[in-house]
């Protein structure tokens, strides 16, 4: 990975070791999920490709829901059939599985899935599970019943009961997940919400991942699906949010934050072998790959290659 100096985002010589730090397996693929809705088979032939491409070192997890495991079995045991490589000849698929209405249910899905009983050959690992959550009485519920040995991601609101929440999530030894985009506008949060719960996982040592809405990676004005007549609307970057994080997590006052999450300009930024800058103010390398490898994990897009182009279109890869 080569970044260069350039009108678009700033860099140094060394500074390309400082991105790839920012992006290792940043991006968890979606593309069963809007707005993509790839079918399975689909899905499944992409997540093999980026596993292929050079750029499989920012790809992270593969997510699906609960309820679509044996037809997930079934599709990549035909594909992998005639394509044999992946990340490396004996790489394991990482999954992040999406639990529905009833946990009890998903859980023995999963069970069934570790446990071979589809004679799955090929091997995919399920990694975490991921669940939708309105009150601290459900986290507590439903850490009960999952598995403790399952990294797992309640899904909060931003607003209302969102410090409880938190709270609840690190009593139970879990993490957190927020809700940053959508298909309408109305589904992107404030960058004020962002950082408050940002701010709240940084206190309460919770890690966290993102979902939906991150494609491109600074905030901008993009249409909201791939339909040619969709409305557009204001997207969070997802270099913002990461930026922001560790930002954060190294002691960044919530005003400023926000300002980092609103920011649009490519010259703002400056890597360099010692960290990132942002106007004047500097994350170094060392904060950036704590906050990464213990705070803020992934981010869930139904699109890998959108966000990878817009990449290498600021000279980041």
């Amino acid at each position: 990975m080569n970044l260069k100096a350039t009108d678009t985002m700033r860099g140094t010589t060394g500074a390309s070791g400082t991105a790839a730090v920012l992006l290792h397996h940043l991006i968890d693929y979606a593309g069963l999920f809007p707005p993509a809705a790839l079918d399975m088979t689909s899905a499944v032939a992409n997540y093999e490709t980026h596993l292929r491409s050079e750029y499989s070192w920012i790809l992270g997890r593969f997510i699906l829901p609960a309820a679509r495991l044996e037809e997930f079995q079934k599709v990549l045991e035909g594909h992998r059939g005639s394509h044999t490589a992946t990340r490396d000849a004996d790489s394991t698929w990482e999954l992040s599985v999406l639990l529905g209405p009833d946990v009890s249910a998903d859980n023995v899905r999963i069970r069934e899935f570790k446990s071979g009983s589809y004679g799955f050959p090929i091997q995919a690992e399920i990694k975490s599970v991921e669940v939708k959550i309105a009150t601290p009485e459900e986290i507590e519920r439903l850490s009960a019943i999952i598995p403790a040995g399952l990294e797992t991601y309640f899904e909060v609101p931003l607003l209302g009961s969102h410090r409880e929440c938190i709270a609840a999530i690190s009593n139970c030894g879990r993490r957190a997940k927020m809700r940053t985009g959508g298909e309408t506008a109305d589904k992107f949060p404030a960058p004020e919400s962002v950082v408050a719960f940002i701010r709240l996982c940084a206190g309460s040592n919770v890690p966290f991942k993102a979902t939906a809405g991150l494609h491109h990676p600074l905030r901008s004005l993009h249409r909201l699906t791939y339909q040619p007549e969709s409305p557009s609307g204001v997207m969070h970057g997802f270099l913002n949010v990461f930026l922001a994080s560790a930002f954060i997590r190294a002691g960044m006052d919530s005003a400023l934050a926000v300002l980092l999450l609103q920011e649009q300009s490519p010259q703002a930024f400056h890597f360099d072998s010692d960290g990132i800058l942002w106007r004047e103010h500097r994350v170094t390398l060392r904060d950036i790959a704590a906050a990464r490898q213990e705070f803020s994990m992934s981010f869930g897009s139904c699109s890998f290659t959108e966000p990878i182009d817009d990449l290498c279109s600021l000279h980041l890869l």
